[in-house]
């Protein structure tokens, strides 16, 4: 269960960081006594290069057009920064292992237009392995590991939150509630057994957690549907260690639109139709 938990901090954000942009060079000014307008050359100088505030996605640079117009061009994969250790590698969809996620997205970005690039993801976080199938009885398992594995995920970031950057105010009076609950379930390497009675007797602790994870996920855009590409962050670190990660994801998608609204992601994880709340997603 730490395992789990450290992969969540530390690489699920990681993963998918996009490349940083160069910064613009630094032009050296020398104030000539002998005019009365070094100011204005000093702003000209600054003001150059477009590109320092123009941002582009993953995959892409900013690049300046001949109109001196800032654009977004597919980044040469080979510009990318080199790689040290196994764990910056990721595998695409494609069963093929790049060197990292910068690669990855540079390679797509080249796709971009194309039936192959459509279908082309960031499947995991790792080169690519052997995923063994995920039978049906494991798949009832997944969601029992996972609910508890989300509570002590938010219970680890409010015991951390000493700055106040990790959790807002309002997630903190939930996540408190849950934190000072005597008949917490510890985290620890649990049977799914006790997982499962846990749950029906404590059901009102995992609500928030599972509405809290959903609203972490809805970024881009911010709309009550997770996207493939939102819901990366999370299936990237845990496909490697849970097996059954992708047909848990696929299966929640109920009505098969390529999208997880929230009402489907909570009723994946078992949280009852009138305990949906679009405000407990903080």
């Amino acid at each position: 269960m730490r395992t789990w938990i450290f992969f969540f901090l530390c690489l699920a954000g990681k993963a998918l960081a996009a490349p940083q942009e160069a910064l613009p060079d630094e032009t050296e000014v020398i104030e000539d006594l002998t005019t009365e307008e070094p100011t204005e050359d000093v702003e000209e100088i600054v003001a150059e290069n477009p590109c320092q505030n123009h941002h582009c996605k993953h995959g892409k640079v900013c690049e300046v057009d001949d109109n001196n117009s800032p654009m977004c061009v597919c980044q040469d994969p080979s510009s990318c920064p080199a790689t040290s250790g196994v764990f910056e590698k990721v595998c695409g969809t494609d069963n093929k292992t790049y060197d990292s996620s910068c690669h990855f997205f540079a390679t797509k970005c080249t796709l971009e237009g194309t039936k192959k690039g459509h279908k082309l993801h960031l499947d995991y976080i790792g080169p690519c392995k052997f995923i063994p199938a995920c039978l049906d009885t494991e798949l009832t398992e997944f969601p029992l590991r996972m609910r508890d594995w989300l509570k002590n995920v938010l219970i680890t970031l409010y015991e951390r939150d000493e700055d106040n950057n990790l959790l807002t105010e309002k997630q903190k009076l939930k996540v408190k509630k849950i934190h000072e609950n005597e008949k917490r379930l510890e985290a620890g390497d649990h049977t799914v057994e006790l997982l499962a009675r846990d749950f029906e007797k404590n059901y009102n602790m995992y609500i928030f957690p599972v509405h809290w994870q959903f609203g972490q996920l809805d970024q881009h855009p911010i709309d009550g549907y997770l996207s493939h590409t939102e819901l990366a962050p999370l299936r990237a670190p845990l496909i490697p260690m849970e097996h059954c990660t992708t047909r848990f994801f696929e299966a929640c998608d109920l009505d098969n639109d390529k999208y997880i609204a929230l009402e489907e992601w909570a009723s994946c994880f078992g949280i009852k139709e009138q305990d949906i709340d679009k405000d407990l997603v903080i």
